[in-house]
């Protein structure tokens, strides 16, 4: 007889998974934001680098070179390939369980 997973950890996964996707996104988004010198007094692009920031926290100025795409680069999308690597790796852990 074949065994049947919970349905509860596939969706645990799922959720771990999105949200490390979400991370990632938004922390993406502020990069290609700033590469585009978007209009930091707009509502949306203040909403991104705020959640960018918060969400980068632990690496801030982790990289401190003076070629600033550069430096956001590698400051914003470091912390995006953690969020995407641990976070579907947690995932995966889980639906194997």
């Amino acid at each position: 007889m074949p065994i049947r997973q919970r349905s509860g950890s596939n969706t645990a996964a799922t959720v771990i998974a999105v949200v490390a996707d979400i991370a990632a996104v938004i922390l993406g988004l502020w990069i290609l934001m700033y590469w585009l010198d978007a209009n930091r007094s707009n509502d949306l692009v203040d909403f991104v680098q705020d959640a960018a920031r918060w969400l980068a926290g632990w690496s801030h100025d982790l990289f401190t070179m003076d070629t600033d795409w550069l430096r956001i680069l590698l400051n914003y999308g470091l912390p995006a390939v953690v969020y995407l690597f641990i976070g579907h790796a947690v995932a995966g852990r889980i639906r194997r369980a």
